[in-house]
C-alpha cells in the first residue's frame, strides 16, 4: 500500500476468500473481526466452519493445565453465550455450516443451553457435521477423586443428554472424558446418536473389569483410552475403519471382533497406541 493510499485492499477481495479466511480462525478471533464495520460483521454470519471452545475464552495469563473452578464456570458460560450469539446471525437456509464443533464442561446448566441452540440449529439451517466434546475440568486420571465422582459426572451428563434428544439425535462427533455409567448408559448414547460417525472415550466405562458392547450403523472411528474395560465387543460396526485404544487393564483378548468388514485383521503398534486401520486391500 503506497504512502498515503487509504485503500483497503484486505476488504477489496471476494467475500468467498474472506469467508475461507475466517473460516480458518476460532469463533472469538472471528467475531473479533466484526467491529470494523457493518460489512464485516455479516461475513461472519456467513462461516462455514464454527468452533466454539470453552478453552479459548480463558485469559491468556492463565495455563491451560492449572484452570480454577472458578475459571471454568466462567469460561463455560462465555462459550454458551458464544454459541447462543453466533447461531442467531446464521440467515435461515442460507448458508451451510459444514461443521459446528462446540468444547464445554459439565457444569450447571450450560450444556443443556448449549444443546437446546444447536439441536435448535440443526432443525433450522443445514449443518452437516455436529462435533460435542464434554470435559468435567480434569483432563488425566490421577486427578480423579474416586469413582464416586465419576458417577456424578455421568449422572449429569445424562440429564444433559435426556433434555437434548434433537442435539444428540444428529451429533456426527462425540468426545467423553471421565464418566462412570450404568451398565447400558453407552449404548444408549449408541442408540440415540444414530449419525454419529466418531466416538472418543476417556476414562469412560460402567465399572472396573466392564465389557463395553457396540452396535453402530455408521460408526468408523472408535477410540478408547484410559477405559477400566476388560473387554470390547464389536458386535456389527459395518462402517467402522479405524479403532485406536490404550490403557487398557486386561492384556489377553481384550477385543471380540464381530461383524467389522472395513477393518484389517491385525494391528499396528505405534508409541502407546494400538491402532487398527481400513483394509488396505479394499
Amino acid at each position: 500500500m503506497g504512502k498515503g493510499n487509504k485503500d483497503d485492499r484486505l476488504s477489496a477481495l471476494p467475500d468467498d476468500i474472506l469467508v475461507n479466511i475466517l473460516d480458518r480462525l476460532n469463533v472469538p478471533e472471528a467475531a473479533r473481526t466484526s467491529i470494523l464495520s457493518r460489512w464485516w460483521s455479516q461475513l461472519c454470519a456467513k462461516l462455514s466452519r464454527l468452533i466454539i471452545n470453552a478453552l479459548d475464552f480463558l485469559p491468556e495469563v492463565v495455563s491451560r493445565t492449572n484452570i480454577s473452578v472458578d475459571e471454568v464456570v466462567k469460561i463455560n458460560a462465555a462459550a454458551a453465550k458464544a454459541t447462543e450469539s453466533v447461531l442467531a446471525r446464521r440467515n435461515l437456509g442460507e448458508h451451510t455450516t459444514h461443521l459446528l464443533s462446540t468444547t464445554f464442561y459439565l457444569r450447571g446448566d450450560v450444556p443443556i443451553f448449549i444443546g437446546h441452540a444447536v439441536g435448535h440449529a440443526m432443525s433450522i439451517h443445514l449443518v452437516e457435521n455436529v462435533e460435542f466434546s464434554i470435559r468435567t475440568g480434569k483432563d488425566h486420571v490421577a486427578e480423579i477423586e474416586g469413582d464416586d465422582e465419576l458417577v456424578t459426572w455421568a449422572r449429569e451428563f445424562m440429564l444433559f443428554f435426556d433434555a437434548c434428544p434433537n442435539a444428540f439425535g444428529g451429533l456426527t462427533s462425540l468426545d467423553l472424558w471421565n464418566l462412570r455409567f450404568g451398565e447400558s448408559g453407552i449404548s444408549c448414547i449408541l442408540t440415540t446418536c444414530k449419525q454419529l460417525k466418531h466416538l472418543y472415550l476417556y476414562n469412560c466405562d460402567s465399572g472396573d473389569g466392564s465389557t463395553l458392547q457396540v452396535e453402530h450403523a455408521n460408526l468408523s472411528v472408535l477410540c478408547i483410552v484410559n477405559c477400566c474395560l476388560a473387554q470390547v465387543k464389536l458386535n456389527w460396526l459395518p462402517q467402522l475403519t479405524q479403532l485406536a485404544f490404550d490403557g487398557w487393564i486386561e492384556l489377553q483378548d481384550p477385543l471380540v471382533l464381530g461383524h467389522v468388514p472395513l477393518l484389517r485383521f491385525g494391528c499396528s503398534q505405534n508409541v502407546r497406541w494400538k491402532v487398527w486401520h481400513l483394509c488396505s486391500d479394499n
